[in-house]
């Protein structure tokens, strides 16, 4: 009964910004976290970002202070701001999302992915 979409993904310029966009929607009663997490090439998913319901953010190494994760409690959204691109930022960008959900259960919810290209 929740839904995760994300937007905002496609090809990318080396050095250059894209930004992801996830909307919540459904049965929800409070997300805790939301995320991003990215399924590059031929590797298993692993955490880009994510941010607790009090803002508080929590990054891989590996992207290095170019990201920024954000979001917006009463649309229920958030947002992966990629900056200084890399080729291999490339991957599958997944948003994730938990808390007490579906009618106050406790669960988690995974998006269905938003591809992220990075060349010249």
């Amino acid at each position: 009964q929740v839904q995760l979409v994300e937007s905002g993904g496609g090809a990318g310029q080396p050095g250059g910004s894209l930004r992801l966009s996830c909307a919540a929607s459904g049965t929800i009663g409070a997300i805790e976290t939301l995320g991003w997490y990215r399924r590059a090439p031929g590797k298993q998913r692993e955490l880009v970002a994510s941010i607790t319901r009090s803002l508080i953010p929590n990054y891989a190494d590996w992207m290095k202070g170019r990201f920024t994760i954000s979001r917006d409690n009463s649309k229920n959204m958030v947002y992966l701001q990629m900056n200084g691109l890399k080729p291999e930022d490339a991957g599958v960008y997944y948003c994730y999302a938990d808390g007490w959900l579906d009618g106050d259960n406790w669960s988690n919810y995974w998006g269905q992915g938003t591809q992220v290209t990075v060349s010249s």
